[in-house]
């Protein structure tokens, strides 16, 4: 069991990506005496686009609780955290440098180094059952990395808000024409060699990003689409999502319900949706927390 001397404890870390990359996080640990009140010893805990681990209030509530149901959170950056940023890389030969990161520079693919390295880092201190944990693209990064890999010690998924990250989608929609002028710009962008020109875009939502790095996640390819994935889901896994982002939000619209149909008879998905939650679950996050900790409870069953 991972746990502090006597209170509870904020630790900060950093681990080693399998391509140099440094990441950086924070480990909250519960007393040693805390009671274990679920059938976990830690939650891996992603954040969303352009976020990080240390500036968002709603990661803090869900690693609180967790903490408080006497397991360790893992509150962690990814290499798209924040928009633009520098990381220290550590070359093979031993030398050190630096490289360009942040969402508008990330290829969502990479997370699989990110997510490997955040869980050697929790199988290091001890921790055997490790349920992951992404809001908004990081519930996409939790579900695209695991079943590429499967987590030796994961014992559950759960994605809170991810977007459908798809061409076809997005094309039909009523916001259609607008999203594939900048599709057509990033790719002439591509053609002309500056791949990572950066673009001021405005769907699915306004901020800066290179050409290349909107085609591989918003591109025709749809590599990151949840739908083509459910029926590859190696663990239990929970999706959640707010009524107001299904109502409001071009990305959510139907998406749970076709989650649902999508899976294959036996992978074990639930999907939940708490009235009343915007994207950020603004009012309602104890909802969401009662929800996934309701469900976190069932696996030991």
């Amino acid at each position: 069991m991972l746990g502090s001397t006597s209170e509870r404890l904020v630790e900060l870390v950093d681990v080693t990506a399998s391509d140099g990359l440094r990441l950086d996080g924070a480990l909250h640990l519960p007393p040693v005496d805390s009671p274990p009140q679920l059938p976990i010893d830690a939650a891996l805990v992603l954040h969303g686009t352009g976020s990080n681990f240390y500036g968002s209030r709603f990661l803090a509530a869900i690693a609180e609780r967790i903490v408080g149901r006497g397991a360790a959170a893992l509150v962690v950056n990814t290499r798209g955290h924040d928009q633009i940023g520098s990381a220290l890389v550590r070359n093979a030969d031993g030398t050190t440098g630096s490289r360009t990161i942040g969402s508008a520079y990330e290829f969502v693919d990479e997370c699989r180094l990110d997510v490997a390295a955040w869980l050697a880092c929790l199988a290091d201190r001890g921790a055997q059952r490790i349920a992951i944990i992404g809001h908004s693209l990081g519930a996409v990064k939790t579900i695209y990395a695991a079943t590429y890999e499967v987590p030796a010690n994961g014992v559950a998924l759960i994605a809170i808000s991810p977007p459908r990250l798809s061409y076809s989608h997005f094309a039909a929609s009523v916001r259609g024409p607008g999203f594939l002028e900048e599709v057509a710009t990033a790719e002439a962008h591509v053609a002309a060699g500056r791949p990572q020109e950066l673009m001021s875009i405005r769907f699915p939502l306004p901020y800066v990003i290179t050409a290349e790095s909107y085609l591989d996640k918003y591109g025709p390819t749809e590599r990151y689409n949840l739908l083509k994935l459910v029926d590859r889901l190696p663990l239990p896994t929970l999706f959640t999502f707010g009524s107001q982002e299904i109502q409001q939000g071009i990305a959510f619209r139907e998406f749970p319900d076709e989650l649902a149909k999508a899976r294959d008879a036996g992978v074990n998905l639930k999907t939940a949706v708490i009235a009343g939650g915007d994207h950020h679950y603004t009012g309602v996050q104890g909802a969401l927390l009662d929800t996934i900790e309701r469900w976190v409870r069932h696996l030991s069953n």
